[in-house]
């Protein structure tokens, strides 16, 4: 038997129980994964909420979609993997659990140089950073400001632009502006006069601006600062970024992503697994709870905490 968090209705953070399931079979194509950590993100107490719209509950349901682990079993006609690898998992479905049957193209194996905790923390915010930055064509030359950057997108996003050759401003509380400095970003505190430090840190410009705090100020400043509307993308408010022409990737955006910002959210797990394992590239790990725990988990996430919340099958 193995062991799942459930839901079956929409609510607080106690809606979740826990369940003995059979444990699955993989089937052919397959892989049937033991997990070590499993990534929680904030779309998981969203969905679990219903602040974000999904279909009625009939049957029990199941969050999670990131999560390390490795493999015991394999389906005919699987190429790649074997029992026994050590694997990342993204964009599965029902990672709450403790052994999970995927696809082999929601696996990307793990070096010894990455734990489970670090690999499990990838998935849903190194996608969305890493697509962003290649839907916006961030690289060398350009000055980008990120609204939010201590969050995990955030930190992911500062990373990879300034692996791109980009120069990286990113606002931030007081308290979390060591950590966003550590990553290669010039902080700015949150508050009145963003504007104005911007323009003065960067006298030339900013050319791209990613909102990931979903303010007002937020979106009316990157406007203020970035001459092209389509080098702005909203992360948070997808729903008013049409009305403002610039750029939704996720928030609600009407807008499905394409297959190519697809292609590149997957891309980027392998990229950043390689950046882990030689020491260029930064996980931010926060409180890490057994599996049952995962009511507290939610919790913790929906009241902001430092690092990434990671529970333990």
């Amino acid at each position: 038997m193995s062991t799942a968090i459930v839901y079956t209705e929409f609510g607080g953070p106690d809606v979740l129980t826990v369940a003995e399931i059979p444990t699955p079979t993989p089937g052919p194509g397959d892989v049937l994964v033991h997990l070590d950590a499993v990534g929680v993100n904030p779309i998981d107490h969203k969905l679990r909420s219903g602040l974000r719209p999904s279909a009625v509950i009939t049957t029990p349901r199941r969050l999670g979609s990131d999560a390390a682990g490795t493999v015991t079993a394999v389906g005919a006609e699987v190429e790649g993997f074997r029992p026994g690898d050590a694997v990342v998992v993204f964009g599965a479905a029902g990672a709450y659990t403790t052994d999970l049957v995927v696809t082999p193209s929601s696996l990307v194996p793990r070096p010894p140089q990455v734990s489970a905790a670090a690999g499990a923390a990838l998935g849903i915010p190194v996608g969305t950073a890493y697509q962003t930055l290649r839907s916006l064509a961030v690289g060398a030359g350009d000055t980008l400001l990120i609204h939010g950057g201590s969050g995990a997108v955030g930190q992911a996003a500062i990373q990879h632009a300034v692996l791109s050759g980009a120069t990286v401003l990113a606002t931030t509380s007081e308290r979390r502006a060591d950590r966003v400095r550590s990553l290669g970003a010039t902080p700015l505190p949150y508050g009145p006069g963003v504007v104005d430090r911007v323009r003065e840190l960067a006298p030339e410009g900013v050319t791209v601006a990613i909102d990931l705090a979903g303010t007002d100020e937020a979106l009316e400043q990157s406007i203020d600062l970035v001459a092209d509307r389509r080098r702005i993308a909203t992360l948070v408010r997808g729903r008013d970024a049409a009305g403002l022409g610039i750029r939704a990737f996720s928030g609600g955006s009407p807008e499905p992503l394409t297959a190519q910002q697809l292609a590149w959210r997957a891309e980027a797990i392998p990229v950043t697994v390689a950046l882990l394992a030689a020491g260029r590239f930064s996980v931010e790990l926060g409180p890490q709870l057994p599996l049952a725990d995962a009511a507290e988990a939610h919790r913790l996430v929906e009241a902001g905490t430092d690092g990434k919340v990671i529970l333990l099958p």
